[in-house]
């Protein structure tokens, strides 16, 4: 576990606002440029394939550069080059608007994309090193709060933007937002201890932790696969769901409605999911049960056959992932080394890139083919196979062969 010893009396309140407000600039600039892509079809004459290609390419840097942004967290400390990130995205959300031809955003989207790798190993290692522990569990659940605050905004601002002045003129406006942001964690820099001098000193009298121990060590892979498998179950409902229920015989609203209630349900789980992390030590339990429920209620939405039942099965679901949020991020914390906060979670989240590049595969040849109830199956399975992980995940944890 890498928190500071001296932390421990340390009132979190103003890190924890301000790692959460960071959290909500990186998921904003995940659909800052993606929700004007009808717009920049029709102005750049490109199709819909190759503006796919564009948040193809940011997610794959971000997922490359993620375990190296982890590197650097833990030798020049998490809070440099978190704001070096945010500056990186901002600038390049920035530039978007003024590229003018598809051209340059083929450069810019995967600049935006290694902007963006730095903000979950740079997040927790700040919330490890500055918020004491009793506090953690909030500590993480605001910080996952932060970034859904964040997806709900994109769209609300940039598209409202866009129809006044522009969709150019609206991403300057948002690479602006993301540097006023940067500008007001560095008047606060000082509230963001990110424990390089402790890691520092224990360098002096510890070896560093070799490479192949993080990567081989079987609860930290076991975490890999766990993010990987919740990335299935979230882009299944997530992006899937309103393609899902219209392919069922169901209309685009009652997609929307069941999405806009597992959304708002997860928030409410999390905001539960923080208060019970911190006073209970069972996060594995946490972590199945809720994944339990979420996988068991995606099941009902294949067998219900009314709208409100398939509305209220979603509602049960997403509150009860977002209960485990908290929890998942303790259980990754108590799997990490001392001094490796960096590279460990740079690692693990990692794996929610490589599930967001396996889900739509697969969940597209089952739609292409009508099997909207084995589609469902899929998503609810890789829940279930989830609590597995969790299981091995604490055995591991606790010094299990």
């Amino acid at each position: 576990m890498d928190a500071s010893a001296t932390t421990t009396g340390r009132q979190p309140y103003g890190v924890i606002a301000l790692i959460g407000v960071a959290h909500a600039v990186s998921h904003f600039f995940h659909l800052a440029v993606p929700v004007v892509f009808p717009l920049m079809k029709v102005s750049l004459g490109v199709s819909y394939a190759q503006l796919g290609l564009l948040a193809t390419l940011f997610y794959v840097a971000s997922g490359i550069c993620q375990f190296i942004a982890g590197f650097l967290v833990d030798h020049y400390g998490a809070r440099r080059i978190l704001f070096l990130g945010m500056g990186i995205v901002s600038g390049a959300v920035l530039l978007c608007g003024f590229a003018p031809s598809y051209a340059w955003f083929l450069l810019l989207m995967p600049l935006a994309g290694i902007g963006n790798s730095v903000f979950h190993p740079a997040d927790f290692g700040i919330l490890n090193a500055s918020v004491k522990e009793s506090w953690l569990g909030r500590a993480y659940g605001v910080h996952t709060l932060g970034g859904n605050i964040g997806w709900a905004l994109a769209p609300l601002i940039v598209l409202g933007l866009a129809a006044s002045i522009g969709w150019r003129a609206a991403l300057v406006v948002a690479g602006l937002i993301g540097f006023a942001v940067l500008g007001l964690l560095l008047t606060q820099a000082s509230q963001l201890d990110d424990g390089v001098a402790d890691r520092r000193e224990r360098r002096k009298t510890h070896p560093p932790i070799e490479l192949r121990a993080i990567l081989l060590a079987p609860a930290i892979v076991l975490c890999f696969l766990y993010f990987v498998l919740l990335a299935i179950f979230q882009i299944g409902i997530q992006n899937f769901l309103p393609t899902i229920l219209i392919v069922d015989g169901f209309t685009l609203s009652l997609g929307t409605s069941a999405l806009t209630a597992f959304l708002f349900a997860a928030s409410g789980g999390t905001i539960l999911g923080a208060v019970i992390a911190d006073r209970t030590p069972h996060h594995d339990w946490i972590v199945g049960l809720g994944l339990f429920v979420a996988g068991a209620a995606v099941v009902a939405v294949s067998f219900a056959g009314t709208a409100g039942l398939i509305v209220a099965a979603l509602a049960v679901s997403g509150f009860a992932v977002g209960t485990t949020l908290p929890s998942r991020d303790l259980l990754v914390r108590n799997a990490t080394p001392k001094g490796a906060t960096g590279r460990v979670f740079g690692f693990v989240y990692s794996g929610l890139d490589a599930g967001a590049a396996i889900a739509p595969l697969a969940i597209g040849i089952l739609l292409d083919h009508g099997e909207t109830q084995w589609t469902l199956w899929l998503v609810a399975t890789a829940a279930f196979l989830a609590i597995g992980t969790t299981v091995a995940i604490t055995h591991f944890s606790r010094g299990g062969r």
